[in-house]
């Protein structure tokens, strides 16, 4: 029997992602981990009931997300913080709870109707972050698998978060201890650009920060620019 659902997901950022949702659910599930594969000839062989998207770097193509059920997983309470880098753009504002949303992909980025919106902690490095996102993210998606809940549309006022670009996680003009661990630890995790400080030749960046009453305590690896 074909996969009833279909998970397409870079596992740099959910290495174990899935592996409990058989249990939970009952049901099988095929997995996609490269752009190339995310097709639609290929979908048509599954003919899933929900394509799930929980951490994808790829634009979703319109006949896909058109033809299937595509459900997205953002990192904020939409429509408050549609758009990039919902992670540090939390961190960076001093936010440190908020929701994973469920929504229907659609044209206009992070506009869809929410499915299901579950709790989230941003306490932690990045990686553990993402750990713990992953975990919720596999919850949400055993949920609409077992109960298929009506999407609702969005309500509130909408905030649109630009993705952050490697020169933001610099650091010079930071004024407190917190704000500087907070950078360092949500931009600590595989494949993120570390925060760093410069010189005129060398670039140090921090990871593992752990903040002190009077200090911060910090690996750092020092490169030539």
């Amino acid at each position: 029997m074909n996969p009833q659902y279909v998970i397409a997901l870079s596992r740099r950022a959910y290495p174990e992602f899935g592996s409990s949702l058989s249990s939970l659910t009952g049901k099988e599930f095929a997995f996609i981990e490269s752009k190339s594969e995310l097709t639609l000839d290929y979908l048509k062989t599954l003919n899933p009931r929900y394509v799930f998207f929980p951490h994808w770097s790829y634009i979703i193509p319109a006949s896909i997300f058109e033809q299937f059920e595509c459900v997205i997983f953002h990192m904020t309470d939409v429509p408050f913080g549609r758009g990039g880098s919902p992670l540090q753009n939390l961190i960076s504002r001093g936010i440190y709870e908020t929701k994973i949303s469920a929504l229907r992909c659609e044209k206009e980025l992070d506009a869809g109707p929410v499915y299901l919106k579950r709790p989230l902690s941003l306490y932690g490095t990045a990686h553990e972050i993402y750990v713990r996102a992953g975990r919720q993210i596999e919850l949400m998606i055993a949920e609409m698998v077992n109960n298929e809940p009506t999407p609702q549309v969005q309500i509130g006022d909408i905030t649109t978060f630009a993705r952050r670009k490697p020169e933001d996680s610099n650091i010079e003009e930071l004024e407190n201890l917190e704000q500087v661990f907070d950078y360092i630890r949500m931009l600590d995790a595989e494949g993120y650009p570390s925060a760093f400080l410069e010189t005129k030749h060398l670039r140090f960046k921090f990871s593992r920060a752990s903040l002190q009453s009077t200090e911060i305590i910090a690996d750092v690896r020092i490169t030539r620019k």
